[in-house]
């Protein structure tokens, strides 16, 4: 790990997974097809997910069962507490599936759609579909007390950081940001919209970015390679 990963918030969790990590070398190279993009995508996000989760919810007894065998056991599932994804589109699509996978019951997806305008790379946002979103009531029941962000490259921070304080806005107490790879200088920077509720895991960091906020050496855009779109 580098120096300037090193000096990361503590709300910044960088998995060591070595799996995850040959992995994330197979992401980067130009002669991975999409296919297998997605199914990197979705593998990376299975393990930094569980990850996250490990740490964020609690496993508590649940109602007695009964085997095939008749036997009776008693059951576990996580704290009840209300979780919802929210991919960032497009490319949080693809680590949608992989939390689902883990979570042992269904949960709500909310999308919300940002990009970054070319000159200033500030955030725009161009779609929310949070229920009730426009109510800033942090008692609002619509609001997920949990609320987990997809966002495969966090680059300059800033879209990510929007997303941390839209939640926060729609009255979501907790949220876990999960990410592929993401630049020093822009986890830092989402790191520190709302460090009190919010944590970041990610599989792996890059130290600069380009001239155009692109991650160096980086995977390129996710999003791009996983909708076939390269060249738009």
């Amino acid at each position: 790990m580098s120096s300037s990963s090193q000096q990361l918030p503590p709300n910044v969790h960088i998995s060591r997974h070595p799996c995850l990590l040959a992995k994330l070398s197979q992401l980067r190279s130009k002669t991975t097809t999409s296919k297998e993009v997605k199914a990197l995508i979705n593998e990376i996000a299975l393990i930094v997910g569980c990850e996250a989760l490990a740490e964020s919810v609690t496993a508590i007894a649940g109602p007695a069962g009964e085997t095939p065998l008749g036997f009776q056991y008693e059951s576990t599932t996580i704290n009840p507490t209300t979780i919802s994804l929210v991919p960032i589109l497009r490319s949080g699509l693809g680590m949608v599936e992989a939390l689902q996978t883990l979570l042992p019951e269904p949960v709500p997806v909310h999308h919300l759609g940002l990009f970054r305008e070319p000159t200033t790379l500030s955030p725009v946002e161009y779609y929310n579909n949070l229920p009730n979103h426009i109510r800033s009531d942090p008692s609002s029941a619509a609001a997920s007390k949990l609320a987990i962000i997809l966002d495969p490259v966090i680059a300059t921070g800033g879209t990510c950081a929007a997303a941390i304080q839209t939640l926060k806005e729609w009255g979501a107490q907790r949220i876990l940001v999960l990410s592929v790879i993401g630049a020093a200088p822009g986890i830092v920077h989402a790191a520190s919209e709302w460090p009190e509720g919010t944590q970041i895991w990610v599989a792996g960091v890059d130290e600069t970015l380009t001239d155009n906020g692109m991650l160096k050496p980086g995977l390129g855009d996710v999003g791009d390679r996983l909708f076939l779109t390269i060249g738009k």
